[in-house]
């Protein structure tokens, strides 16, 4: 099976979020090249929200280019075979930590944004992943920063789209 036709069974099964279900599907029907970040129509993004439900608190970077306190993620790529092998490995390349194991259930929700050319647009596929109590966070190059904060912090430093995700999250633990 293709990362491709992962993305496809993925997203049908993803539940809720109907009609931007339908725009992430109708975008990869339309664009072969829709997981890659050379296709300039936008692409598939896989993220996710690092968690410490023990701790009631979530670790965030400070992206270097958009300068916004974030979840992890970023651009599938070539070596990435499902989904969920691409969040996976982007937060532990930009969190540092190993271990880190998926929420079960598949997609925790999607967020489609727009950035600025060539991209246009980013349909992210946002996952939550556990981090061990003891885990030891480093700051990747594409970060400023890398801060644990409580849930309630979340919507005093980061955007609208972080909140929700960790309020999907938070009701799926």
């Amino acid at each position: 099976m293709t990362l491709y036709d992962d993305a496809v069974l993925v997203l049908k099964d993803v539940e809720g979020q109907d009609e931007l279900r339908q725009a992430y599907l109708d975008h990869l029907e339309a664009h072969p090249d829709g997981l890659w970040k050379a296709c300039t129509a936008g692409h598939v993004t896989a993220s996710a929200l690092v968690i410490d439900p023990g701790r009631g608190r979530v670790l965030l970077t400070l992206h270097r280019k958009l300068r916004m306190w974030l979840q992890m993620g970023g651009h599938c790529e070539p070596g990435d075979t499902t989904l969920e092998a691409a969040a996976l490995r982007e937060a532990t390349e930009e969190s540092g930590i190993t271990g880190l194991t998926l929420l079960p259930g598949g997609p925790v929700r999607l967020d489609r944004h727009p950035i600025p050319p060539p991209c246009h647009w980013h349909f992210d596929v946002q996952y939550a992943v556990v981090a061990e109590p003891d885990s030891v966070q480093t700051i990747s190059e594409e970060s400023l920063d890398l801060r644990w904060f409580a849930y309630g912090e979340v919507p005093q430093v980061a955007d609208d789209s972080v909140v929700r995700l960790l309020e999907a999250t938070r009701a799926r633990l």
